[in-house]
C-alpha cells in the first residue's frame, strides 16, 4: 500500500511540474482550481479550473 501512495504523489508532482513548465502560472491556478473543486465537491470551482486550463490549452487555436 505504500508503494501506491508515493507512486501516486510522484504521478501527481509530475503532471504538476509539467503543466507550471509548459502553461506557467496560469496553469498551476487552473489546476489547483481543478483539484480543490473536486476535493470540496464544488462543481463552480472545479469547472472554473476545468475552464481556464480549457482554455490554456486551446488558447492558440481561438
Amino acid at each position: 500500500m505504500p508503494a501506491i501512495a508515493l507512486l501516486a504523489a510522484i504521478l501527481v508532482v509530475g503532471i504538476e511540474q509539467t503543466v507550471e513548465v509548459k502553461y506557467g502560472t496560469t496553469g498551476i491556478v487552473g489546476l489547483l482550481l481543478l483539484t480543490i473543486g473536486i476535493k470540496a465537491k464544488s462543481p463552480a470551482v472545479s469547472s472554473a479550473g476545468a475552464v481556464v486550463l480549457a482554455l490554456l490549452v486551446s488558447g492558440p487555436a481561438l
